[in-house]
């Protein structure tokens, strides 16, 4: 068969995917139900370890992803956590991108769409998937009443995942409570900067000016909570109108800031949910269609990026038969390390939803508790920023050894430019940091030996395609790295 994967669904995850397997030499294929690219944006913020992963994507002059899409945003230094009055100050995070980008969903989503586009890739619009059926060989697509067939098939198609509920995957969790607003809007008198109001009689409301003049303006009042999951979905099934925004921010602001135009009107609630697996068989799923929360801070599409990356170069590997049993079903596979990462982001987003929403006395109060937490700095405001950030991930090791196995590779300075912009999907790196380059002898199948500056108390540390620490090593030990590249890049 000519396409090895097919991806559903044609968002920031499904293209990014596609993007990723492609580098990698895998054919792969997104279809998209809806007839053309979406104007609208549930997203508007990109972190800083989202931009470090589209760092491993080129363009055609040579340019990365993420200085492109940084051309296109607006980098802030801070970013709040459940719209607390103190922000997290990101400028002084060790990322080539320490900030947080103000950027549409709408702008990533072209981006990517022309990457793949340059690249041969097809993106088809207006082609729905209503089911499939796997065997051992591969996965049959029924698409538009017709059938594609491909080796393996990614559901990057949304909450309501067709992917998902056609393999039998459940999809547990806590149901709604809340019904907040959600508006790109013109305002005849925008704030120069993001700004948060918030008040336990009335409401919240934020307002986000994005780069190109129109701005996102977000929040809840006091009688949209405390709701049953009948009321939140009776109030969602009504559309949302220019005059109950109007009135919202009115009511929570002061003002409507001179709204004028208004090119997209939706209603988000706080339903919080996450797939029971990742995979079945030939199947994954990424995204939203593996995990849905309150939208707190634009984690939902990072978070879901973020899958992107970990699910590629492994599926990428076992395509191309070179994938040991460690990244296809064992320590390291895709939803052994995924799962618990959407696990924290529904704690993470429940609670700043809590935040948000609790708008009574003792909210009030516990919003000026968190918010002087974080204006003090230290531990409380450091631990939010890497989460937040997305650079404090981490995964448990797949063999105990240095503390740093498992966690995100900082961008070391090379011999000859930086960790992230030699990282590729197909390939590990082995970092050599010893003074007389004693790996440099090494010729390892799946893995390029570059020289490093001196870092940490390190001899060699071998990167994976996405980043993160697999194995390292204080002394130059090269049969110990020797076996674990064997082990990490050949199929047993």
């Amino acid at each position: 068969m000519s396409t090895e994967v097919i991806v559903a669904g044609g968002g920031p995850v499904g293209l990014l995917t596609a993007a990723l397997l492609d580098a990698a030499g895998v054919r792969v294929e997104v279809l998209e139900s809806k007839a053309g690219q979406s104007e609208h944006s549930k997203a508007a913020a990109m972190h800083p370890r989202t931009l470090e992963i589209l760092t491993v994507l080129r363009t055609d002059d040579g340019r990365r992803l993420s200085d492109v899409l940084v051309s296109l945003g607006r980098p802030e230094p801070a970013t709040h956590f459940a719209a607390l009055p103190d922000l997290l100050d990101y400028s002084g995070l060790d990322t080539p991108y320490p900030f947080l980008l103000v950027i549409p969903q709408a702008t990533t989503e072209r981006v990517l769409a022309d990457h793949l586009r340059r690249r041969g890739v097809p993106a088809r619009h207006g082609h729905e998937v209503t089911g499939f059926t796997q065997d051992d060989d591969g996965v049959r697509v029924t698409v538009n009443g017709g059938v594609r067939e491909a080796r393996y098939l990614v559901g990057a198609d949304g909450a309501r995942s067709v992917v998902r509920r056609e393999a039998g995957i459940d999809f547990p969790g806590t149901p709604p409570t809340t019904v907040g607003f959600v508006a790109d809007v013109t305002l005849a008198d925008p704030p120069d900067r993001v700004r948060h109001f918030w008040d336990h009689r009335r409401g919240q409301a934020s307002i986000i000016p994005f780069p190109d003049g129109w701005c996102r303006v977000f929040g809840t009042t006091v009688e949209d909570t405390g709701l049953t999951p009948e009321q939140v979905r009776t109030r969602q099934s009504q559309a949302l109108t220019v005059e109950e925004v109007r009135a919202a921010l009115r009511r929570v602001t002061g003002t409507d800031h001179g709204l004028r135009e208004v090119r997209w009107l939706s209603k988000a609630g706080d339903t919080t949910r996450q797939a029971a697996r990742y995979r079945s068989n030939r199947v994954f799923l990424a995204g939203d269609a593996a995990h849905v929360h309150f939208p707190a801070g634009g984690q939902g599409m990072n978070i879901g990026m973020q899958d992107a990356a970990n699910l590629a170069w492994k599926l990428a590997a076992e395509i191309q038969g070179r994938a040991p049993s460690m990244i296809v079903d064992g320590p390291a596979a895709y939803e052994r390390e995924r799962a618990p990462i959407a696990a924290r982001l529904a704690a993470n987003t429940l609670a700043q939803g809590a935040l948000f929403t609790t708008f009574t006395p003792a909210g009030a109060a516990l919003r000026d508790l968190m918010s002087g937490l974080i204006a003090k700095g230290g531990d409380t405001a450091d631990d939010l920023a890497a989460w937040l950030s997305g650079l404090g991930h981490s995964y448990p090791p797949a063999v105990p050894g240095h503390p740093w196995e498992g966690r995100r590779a900082p961008d070391l300075a090379l011999a000859d430019g930086s960790v992230h912009r030699r990282l590729a999907v197909d390939r590990f790196l082995l970092a050599d940091f010893t003074p007389d380059a004693a790996f440099g002898h090494l010729r390892p199948h799946g893995a390029e030996v570059v020289r490093a500056l001196p870092w940490s108390d390190l001899s060699a540390a071998l990167i994976r395609p996405d980043g993160y620490i697999a194995r390292a090593w204080t002394a130059p030990d090269v049969a110990g790295v020797s076996a674990a590249l064997e082990a990490w890049t050949t199929r047993a």
